[in-house]
């Protein structure tokens, strides 16, 4: 028996989550403000990419899009969420949005609380307050693809289970996505606490869940967003399950779910060489409020 609209649970990754409705049937509402998608990241943009991110490429990073670098199927880039980066191959990229293979395995950056902790320990009211250190770490479970629609503040993760089967997609809210090409080719955006979960059980109706919407209060508590900033973000996530969720969408026409990597592309990449992957690992700061 399938669970009624409302129910909740805590996700794989540990956070809270809500059960708002289904695919093809409608749900609860995240957001009632009525903004617009530009108007929500309008409201995000500007200050959402202040001290986060250190590597000088940032400045020459162009919003995907026409006039943006390409990558070509194979490449090795960087996908960085400020003081998150993550070691990416490239699938596909073109006029649609930038597809990506992250292999089990991967090399990837991550903030942690200083006293080591694991960021989910870390009770809601002093998350975003806490000081932080940057880990390397490598990228934990079965690989998966990831996708980032053109001109959209959000990414699409696809998830499989340990025999290769979808499990079911992951919509992250995030910043719209700058390029940059040179030494260290990739993409720019920023994580904005809030997330959709699709579970594939059931195809065609797929159960849709709201994440962390705990947290995104607490962020506004803590001072790492407004409550109009936190109400953009829930304005996002409405228009990313609208186009992904509930109407349907070419990611889905496209299977990206039940897309397998050959030998070559699911070898585990590796941070690469540099001076600002270097000064990356070596961040910390007082607080996650900025940065």
């Amino acid at each position: 028996m399938r669970l009624p609209i409302g129910s909740t649970d805590v996700s794989t990754s540990g956070g809270n989550a809500t059960l708002i409705g289904r695919r093809g049937a409608g749900w609860q509402p995240i957001s009632t403000s009525g903004s617009s998608l530009e108007e929500a990241i309008a409201l995000l943009e500007p200050s959402g990419h202040r001290d986060a991110h250190i590597d000088p490429a940032f400045d020459d990073a162009v919003t995907a899009g026409a006039g943006a670098p390409v990558f070509a199927p194979g490449d090795a880039i960087l996908w960085r969420y400020g003081r998150y980066v993550e070691t990416a191959r490239v699938i596909r990229d073109d006029e649609r949005g930038l597809v990506v293979w992250i292999a089990s395995g991967s090399a990837r950056l991550e903030s942690v609380p200083a006293d080591g902790r694991s960021t989910r320990e870390v009770p809601l009211d002093e998350r975003f307050s806490v000081p932080w250190v940057t880990r390397e770490s490598t990228w934990r479970g079965q690989g998966i693809v990831r996708v980032a629609p053109t001109g959209k503040p959000w990414s699409v993760w696809f998830f499989r289970n340990p025999d290769g089967t979808p499990a079911g997609a992951y919509v992250n809210i995030e910043l719209p996505h700058r390029r940059v090409a040179g030494e260290l080719p990739g993409v720019f955006t920023r994580d904005l606490v809030l997330d959709l979960m699709i579970d594939f059980e059931h195809p065609g109706s797929e159960d849709i869940w709201l994440k962390d919407a705990d947290e995104l209060d607490a962020a506004v508590a803590q001072g790492r967003f407004t409550s109009e900033q936190a109400e953009a973000v829930r304005t996002i996530a409405e228009h990313a399950g609208h186009e992904f969720a509930s109407d349907g969408s070419w990611l889905l026409d496209e299977a990206w779910d039940r897309w397998m990597p050959d030998a070559a592309m699911d070898v585990p990449l590796r941070l690469p060489e540099s001076a600002v992957i270097d000064a990356m690992r070596q961040r910390s700061g007082r607080s996650s409020i900025h940065g």
